[in-house]
């Protein structure tokens, strides 16, 4: 779960705590909020009149808005993260497993689009949300990489470009694509689904499909 995981004791000023009333009460209230605002727009004195609690208590959990769009996004991350989980373990076909994963991200945004519109905002305006993204980049990359490297040694994958930029690359398509369809830019998803894993099909595996 991703209370377990490094990225979110560093988006908590406090241990993560499911049952923690107050933390519920202010999470639900900021994501009711982003439903009607910008994450700019939403203030935390409102934030924290609808949880019911004072200001200063935002700041117990929070060192900022942005900070609390990591919080709304844990299940994203989780599934972003079981998602290249079944990436990389390479079981079964290419195809059908890389179109499953990269679905999941697209279904994981559906879920709530207004937040991820708000964690696309924090990324462009806050340094320290920046640096939790490339870093939790950084770790689906090598992930990605160490899959490709696996591939090309059993001779599942022919051999390609580095194996590490080639992840990101193919990451940053990802971004782009899941991006565009929160801001409900085209194409439509199913062509999005189609397009991308063509492309990391054939950037894989070549003509070895």
């Amino acid at each position: 779960m991703s209370e377990d995981r490094p990225w979110a004791r560093m988006v908590d000023r406090r241990s993560v705590n499911r049952g923690d009333q107050r933390r519920a009460a202010l999470l639900t209230a900021f994501d009711e909020l982003l439903r009607e605002q910008t994450l700019e727009q939403v203030n935390v004195a409102e934030i924290s009149r609808r949880a019911g609690v004072t200001r200063s208590a935002f700041y117990f959990y929070f060192e900022s808005k942005a900070a609390a769009v990591l919080a709304l996004m844990a299940e994203l991350y989780d599934d972003a993260s079981d998602a290249t989980d079944q990436l990389v373990k390479a079981e079964g076909e290419p195809v059908p497993r890389i179109r499953a994963v990269i679905t999941t991200l697209f279904d994981s945004v559906d879920k709530t689009p207004h937040t991820y519109r708000a964690l696309l905002e924090a990324r462009a305006t806050s340094p320290g949300v920046r640096e939790l993204w490339d870093a939790g980049r950084t770790e689906f990359a090598t992930m990605v990489a160490e899959m490709i490297e696996r591939e090309r040694a059993a001779g599942h994958a022919p051999p390609g470009p580095d194996a590490h930029a080639l992840a990101a690359v193919l990451l940053d398509l990802n971004d782009n694509a899941v991006e565009r369809h929160a801001l409900a830019a085209a194409p439509p998803r199913e062509r999005h689904i189609d397009a991308l894993t063509h492309i990391w099909i054939t950037t894989i595996y070549g003509s070895h499909q």
